[in-house]
């Protein structure tokens, strides 16, 4: 019977998507042939455009900072006693969070995102998936299989809500609690909007907690194109309510396509799927001749994880299916 249980071991192999280079390397091709669908990542971001060179060359300024946080603020319905820290991606600041709190022990219901569980043990902190403990950490929609939470999971003395897949179901954020002592809700700019690598993301809470983080971080954390760019996104409601209609249905159109070739569909969110199949790593090679990479789970046999293909990658799908 296949194993579904995360390992808590702080050195463990930290295991995410993409690696499309080693998938290169088993199986050939360059880059621009492989369609890469183990990341959630929304594969029509957002247009970038309009920078200009003191973007690039001075450092950011408070005001760039400033209308950041604005459009944040706006974009979240952030409550007026939270504080908001714009920040270099949401993996980022998940690596300072443990220093908030002395050593102790932390409850990270498994499976789900494994640098929370890493970026703890590193710090010297206890790791457990259950039982009282003095910091909780819920991903919400969790990955890999798209589980929401409820104010009543928020109950830990430090507690992390990690919405990073949350903007495509913005009705069961939980952002109204960033206001209560001791929670931190993480936004992440790299799943919705499609720009990973532009490295940004936000830390939300009590103003006191968020100056802690802030130290931790230091000045000009955030690039300039990443202040100027993300104020522009957030400020567009449009783009975010059309494009949440098009994840959606591309989201139902992937599980047909899946389903009928006999996988079963056990969660996820419009960015991803997650499947259950009779052997995933033949799944994932099947795909891989094909130049398509999906992700796997080393704690599982029959997991199988599908982002969206892009516009001109749907025919491929079926091919290599």
């Amino acid at each position: 019977m296949a194993s579904h249980d995360q390992d808590l071991n702080p050195r463990a192999a930290r295991d995410h998507g993409g690696g499309l280079d080693g998938a290169i390397t088993a199986y050939g091709g360059v880059r621009a042939d492989w369609i890469d669908l183990s990341t959630g990542i929304n594969p029509q971001p957002y247009g970038v455009s309009g920078l200009t060179p003191s973007d690039w060359s001075d450092l950011p300024d408070h005001g760039a900072f400033e209308c950041l946080t604005n459009a944040a603020r706006s974009f979240w319905s952030v409550p007026d006693g939270a504080a908001i820290l714009p920040v270099p991606g949401a993996s980022a600041i998940i690596a300072r969070i443990p220093a908030l709190a002395p050593q102790a022990r932390v409850q990270i219901t498994m499976p789900t995102y494994n640098e929370h569980a890493a970026a703890f043990a590193a710090q010297g902190w206890t790791v457990q998936p259950g039982g009282p403990a003095e910091a909780r950490v819920i991903v919400h929609p969790n990955n890999p299989d798209g589980r929401t939470w409820s104010e009543v999971d928020a109950c830990a003395p430090l507690t992390v809500i990690d919405e990073s897949f949350c903007d495509i179901s913005p009705d069961v954020s939980l952002i109204r609690l960033s206001q209560r002592p001791g929670v931190i809700v993480l936004k992440s700019f790299g799943k919705f909007w499609g720009l990973a690598g532009m490295r940004l993301g936000f830390a939300i809470g009590q103003p006191d907690l968020i100056a802690q983080l802030n130290d931790l971080t230091g000045p000009w954390a955030v690039s300039g194109p990443a202040l100027r760019i993300g104020e522009r996104a957030l400020r567009d409601t449009g783009w975010a309510d059309e494009t949440r209609q098009r994840l959606t249905e591309d989201a139902a159109r992937l599980d047909r396509l899946v389903t009928a070739k006999g996988a079963t569909l056990i969660g996820g969110t419009p960015l991803f799927r997650l499947f259950e199949v009779n052997n995933a790593t033949e799944w994932q090679d099947q795909l891989a001749r094909g130049q398509i990479w999906s992700r796997i789970f080393p704690y599982s046999q029959t997991y199988l994880r599908l982002g969206l293909p892009p516009a001109h990658g749907w025919d491929r799908l079926e091919a290599a299916l």
